[in-house]
């Protein structure tokens, strides 16, 4: 599928753009669902399948992945990305961290360990699934090279690039979403804390998730993410993490406002 690329913002001679690339807008299950004979499924539209939900940022030099969910490999394929710097974790569920074994390849080409941001709880599930490539006592040759990184509340830097995690309630699980400079990133979330609404004003460019147009006890529905686009009004909104059920997207993107698009797997937004 031919990728198409977004410029948001306005354009700057001080900094490098940042450039954001959506690897899956999936859900856990992805699209087509395995045996499902929905319009959505069997669509031949390749901006309706979808594979899970992860992304890729391009800070300058920099190459940070959002999330290792089990399409890695793929994605990476796909958008002929190698040159991953860092991981950033929004949290621990299995279409979210799976596919980390398929980080090798990126230890063998630029010959450096991947160190993964997360919380405490994230890093020591994926710890638990993921021991061998933690431990670095225990030693073969096609293990992946990776080291964890707590995150907490607070503000840290990669290379040259500031990384604003922002707490999210992902039903009862606190999870995190990531600003970079005026890029925001938020999945898998309910419900946004006040402090946290603080930490997302002034974007140029939203990817939020959006599950479908029914209520869902642990995601925003269309309804409910389109709310929060109008109070947090950043110039651009992209949803991501959608089921089979949230329709076709050339028939949804018909109802939605023109700030707010459905994205797909491939895109490109350039945010000046």
């Amino acid at each position: 599928m031919a990728r198409k690329t977004e410029s948001i913002g306005a354009q700057s001679s001080v900094s490098s753009p940042l450039e954001i690339t959506l690897l899956g807008t999936g859900t856990s299950q992805g699209i087509p669902v395995i045996g499902c004979t929905c319009r959505t499924c069997q669509s031949t539209d390749p901006k309706d399948k979808r594979l899970r939900t992860a992304a890729f940022v391009q800070a300058g030099d920099l190459g940070l992945a959002i999330d290792l969910g089990p399409d890695f490999r793929q994605q990476m394929l796909n958008n002929k990305f190698s040159n991953v710097h860092a991981v950033l974790l929004t949290h621990e569920h299995n279409d979210h961290i799976s596919g980390l074994d398929d980080i090798r390849p990126i230890n063998y080409i630029y010959d450096r360990e991947i160190p993964i941001y997360g919380s405490a709880r994230s890093l020591l599930e994926i710890r638990r699934r993921f021991i061998y490539a933690f431990d670095h006592e225990y030693f073969y040759p096609g293990k992946p090279r990776v080291s964890g990184v707590v995150i907490n509340d607070q503000p840290f830097t990669i290379g040259h690039s500031e990384i604003i995690p922002i707490p999210v309630d992902h039903g009862d699980l606190s999870i995190y979403g990531f600003r970079i400079g005026n890029l925001g990133y938020i999945t898998d979330a309910k419900t946004i804390p006040e402090s946290s609404m603080d930490l997302l004003q002034d974007l140029d460019v939203l990817i939020l998730n959006s599950l479908r147009g029914r209520t869902h006890p642990t995601h925003l529905n269309i309804e409910e993410a389109i709310t929060l686009v109008d109070i947090l009004k950043p110039r651009q909104t992209f949803f991501t993490h959608m089921s089979h059920e949230m329709g076709l997207h050339q028939e949804v993107n018909t109802i939605l406002p023109d700030h707010i698009r459905l994205g797909y797997d491939g895109l490109r937004v350039v945010v000046n």
